[in-house]
């Protein structure tokens, strides 16, 4: 993993200017930058322009994280090599962390894996290491996944 973090300010460098690949990129910024505690209490959700959202457990997880916003976008900035994060905003959303200790099957990956597209798949190939192209790959897929449902919740509250 410790190599995938290395290579995040390359991989922004070479790859062509997308917004999933950098999302996905900042997505694994963020994971490295929180580190295991924050991880079971924090997920990212989205990356607008500079503008990084982080959904939190509770009102006290995005009070005393919005306190640490600027040193949490020092840390992301330093993993990425570069100003790609100018902000976060901190969004609670207690749903999704009630099963934040499990952890993904390897056919819950392939099958996220699914969802990357060609354009993605092309970039993520001039990845040599394999482990961690997969483990890039994976990011973006997971990041596609939580699109998708956000997407598709957002339908449902609209057609109710």
């Amino acid at each position: 993993m410790e190599a995938l973090f290395r290579a995040l300010p390359a991989l922004l460098e070479a790859l062509p200017d997308n917004e999933i690949v950098r999302e996905a990129v900042v997505f694994a910024a963020w994971r490295k930058s929180a580190g295991e505690q924050l991880e079971q209490h924090t997920a990212p959700v989205s990356l607008v322009e500079n503008r990084l959202t982080v959904a939190v457990a509770d009102r006290s997880w995005q009070r005393n994280l919005a306190s640490l916003s600027s040193q949490m976008i020092f840390k992301i900035n330093a993993v990425l090599g570069s100003a790609v994060v100018t902000y976060i905003d901190f969004i609670t959303d207690a749903e999704r962390f009630d099963n934040s200790n499990a952890q993904p099957s390897e056919r819950d990956v392939d099958d996220s894996l699914a969802q990357v597209t060609p354009d993605l798949l092309r970039s993520a190939g001039a990845i040599t290491d394999e482990k961690l192209r997969r483990e890039f790959l994976a990011a973006a897929a997971g990041c596609l996944s939580r699109k998708d449902k956000i997407s598709r919740k957002q339908q449902l509250t609209i057609s109710d």
